[in-house]
């Protein structure tokens, strides 16, 4: 089994129900998505809302994947840059595969499809690499190492989970050219 792909997908109740469950399903599972738990959806509903008028204004993209019943399952948005020094980049935000789904492999399947979607898309002619952020001492940094992706910079305990627990903010970049 795997997941079904879908780039700009129609944002209905269902879509927006959809992601806010797996990003809360993510983040209590300790997943490092912008949050830590307990939260609830809507905890994280004026997020998403950020995003979804992102998308509506045409800066922010959203990849989903669906599992075999049809439920998101993953997601990652892709953001555009407005600085006129900056537009042959994009920014990868909110890289999510729900927790049930661990251990299947759709992780990387998600990153090939990111990927593929920077290369071939509509829109993304001019992208020629694609840049991320993920939180230090989560081990993510070696997945996105494994699916091609560099690290460039970090920033000491930038991030701070929890007094006393604060974590390195690691960018990462994966050239497209």
């Amino acid at each position: 089994m795997t997941l079904t792909f879908e780039m700009d997908p129609a944002v209905d109740r269902a879509l927006r129900d959809g992601v806010l469950s797996l990003w809360a399903d993510v983040s209590n599972a300790g997943g490092s998505v912008g949050f830590v738990p307990p939260v609830t959806p809507d905890d994280i509903r004026p997020v998403l809302l950020k995003h979804l008028i992102g998308m509506t204004e045409g800066g922010t993209r959203l990849l989903v994947g669906r599992d075999a019943h049809g439920e998101v399952a993953a997601t990652a948005f892709f953001t555009f840059n407005t600085h006129q020094l900056m537009t042959h980049w994009v920014w990868l935000y909110t890289v999510m595969v729900h927790p049930r789904h661990q251990g299947r492999g759709y992780g990387r399947d998600l990153m090939a499809a990111v990927e593929h979607t920077a290369r071939t898309a509509e829109g993304f002619e001019a992208i020629e690499a694609i840049r991320l952020t993920c939180r230090g001492g989560t081990g993510v940094d070696g997945f996105y190492a494994k699916a091609g992706y560099k690290e460039v910079g970090r920033v000491p305990d930038a991030i701070r989970v929890a007094p006393g627990d604060d974590r390195d903010d690691i960018v990462m970049l994966l050239p497209l050219t």
